[in-house]
């Protein structure tokens, strides 16, 4: 069954990727011209008392809707096809509706079982609990949201008009992007099938960072309206001082009243910021680059379908093909005793963030463009005793690299980082073959690491007669593949029609968070 995108506004940005994705049935429209007084009756925060608008604030949110609308029309060139909704809503039916969602909703879902292997990476701490750390992140940064489902923006009664106007101008935006490509059809995403052999697993990894774009931009091209309607009073734009936006951008999460973020893991920071930050960035560029329907419409029609192409706009514009790598038929070696539990695009995104985590801001920044492909396998053993567990599962990773030097450094941080993933790590030099492998002992079985050239392979709780093997395969798949055959994300359908339901690495978290709305950390970005 189709569900919907649900998009809170908030005082934060990003998705944790691309706007938290919660997808279910929301509650009717209240009626357009009677904004309903809010009950007296609402729960109260659990940290300070609800201060609810009064009546009169909400006549006055109602009417500036279709005011801010006109201004998110005539600031994208998106024009206005229908009248939207509007509802007022209060924290305590938000909140009852979040937790709902995160039971059952089919991102979720997804997130739930990327988490294992986030964790498998090092990604996110072994003890860490993902599901009840976000229903808390989210309480602390929803602001409000607009269902594609019934093409409504919901309101809240504890935030003071003026305060909600530029979420508005970020939510309205997104009204528009769906009555020109309505969104429960251009983000759907129906096939959460599993890959069970090679021609899945290539067409999984051909399109896998899809959703991860196409939120940058709808998150993307939202910031760019809220900081137009921003920078209005004052007389100014995006166009007229670019580098400024960008700057700004790059400040969004630095909310030191957000004690909840503050204290999330890395990754879901950088989850939670992707879609706003460098969907912003993107816009910026786009909109200097290709004028206001270039950036609008022209992306639109034909998004980006990859985290490389949105933190390298430039790319994008000249149809520059991103680096896919090719996964070669590994089910004849493992089916017998492991079951398929994910593949995907290791993107660059994904780089940027573990080379953060790992080596610092420093790593990451010379490492980041220096990516040039990655790709991951995971499965699982079919009589593990605890499928909870990272011991459950095997996880290969191959990464290719723009030089042997930038390879060699990934290899080294990687290998450095391993007694935070593992218990009891040592180095198993006796069963090295020669100086390119580096072989440690760990407390979820053997781990390979190797360098070949440009290419760095890692095998993960395999024996290493299995690991050597899986080796061979994965860089002959490279090397046997010639450019008309390999798989560009450029040259990827850009319809909704077979998208793949397994999003990269980071991807069910970005795309989670994404679906929520504008939340607190966005905001510094229309700060001026």
């Amino acid at each position: 069954m189709m569900t919907h995108k649900w998009r809170p506004l908030g005082v934060l940005t990003l998705t944790l990727a691309a706007t938290l994705a919660l997808r279910g049935q929301a509650a009717a429209p209240a009626n357009d011209t009677n904004a309903q007084t809010p009950s007296a009756q609402s729960v109260p925060d659990a940290e300070k008392p609800v201060r609810h608008i009064t009546p009169a604030q909400a006549k006055e949110l109602f009417a500036s809707v279709d005011t801010i609308l006109r201004f998110a029309s005539d600031d994208s060139k998106l024009p206005v096809k229908s009248k939207v909704k509007r509802r007022l809503t209060t924290r305590n039916d938000v909140e009852k509706y979040l937790v709902e969602k995160m039971k059952d909703d089919k991102d979720a879902k997804r997130m739930e079982r990327s988490e294992i292997v986030l964790k498998k990476f090092g990604l996110l701490d072994q003890s860490f609990h993902l599901e009840p750390f976000l229903v808390s992140l989210l309480k602390e940064q929803i602001a409000g949201y607009y269902d594609s489902k019934t093409k409504t923006v919901n309101l809240l009664d504890w935030i003071d008009p003026e305060s909600q106007k530029p979420v508005l101008a970020h939510e309205l935006t997104h009204a528009l992007q769906d009555q020109r490509m309505n969104l429960e059809k251009w983000e759907d995403s129906d096939n959460d099938n599993l890959a069970t052999n090679v021609a899945e697993d290539n067409h999984h990894i051909s399109i896998d960072e899809q959703d991860t774009a196409r939120e940058a931009v709808l998150e993307g091209q939202a910031m760019a309206v809220l900081v137009d309607y921003s920078l209005k009073p004052m007389g100014q734009s995006i166009l007229t001082n670019p580098a400024v936006v960008k700057q700004k951008a790059d400040e969004q999460g630095e909310d030191s009243d957000s004690p909840v973020l503050s204290r999330a893991p890395l990754l879901l920071q950088e989850s939670l910021l992707f879609p706003y930050k460098e969907g912003l960035k993107f816009e910026v560029d786009l909109l200097a680059d290709k004028g206001a329907e270039g950036a609008f419409a022209g992306v639109l029609d034909r998004p980006p379908a990859s985290s490389y192409e949105i933190m390298n706009p430039h790319a994008y514009e000249r149809k520059v093909k991103a680096p896919v790598l090719t996964m070669p038929d590994v089910h004849s070696l493992l089916d017998a005793d492991y079951a398929p539990y994910d593949v995907g695009v290791m993107g660059q995104i994904d780089v940027r963030i573990l080379s953060e985590l790992f080596g610092g801001p420093q790593a990451a920044a010379a490492l980041t463009p220096a990516w040039n492909g990655g790709i991951y396998y995971a499965v699982q053993k079919k009589d593990a005793p605890d499928k909870n567990s990272t011991a459950s599962v095997g996880l290969l990773y191959l990464s290719q690299w723009k030089s042997p030097e930038a390879a060699a450094a990934f290899a080294k941080m990687y290998g450095d980082e391993l007694d935070k993933q593992y218990d009891h790590v040592s180095r198993d030099t006796q069963n090295e073959s020669d100086e390119s492998e580096h072989i440690y002992k760990t407390s979820e079985g053997p781990m390979l690491l190797s360098t070949s050239g440009n290419s760095v392979f890692i095998s993960e709780s395999f024996d290493l007669t299995l690991a050597r093997k899986l080796e061979f395969l994965m860089l002959g798949a490279q090397q046997s593949s010639t450019e008309g055959q390999s798989v560009a994300w450029s040259a990827v359908p850009r319809t909704g029609e077979g998208k793949s339901g397994m999003p990269s690495l980071t991807g069910p978290m970005m795309n989670f968070f994404a679906g929520c709305g504008v939340m607190r950390a966005a905001l510094p970005a229309a700060r001026f």
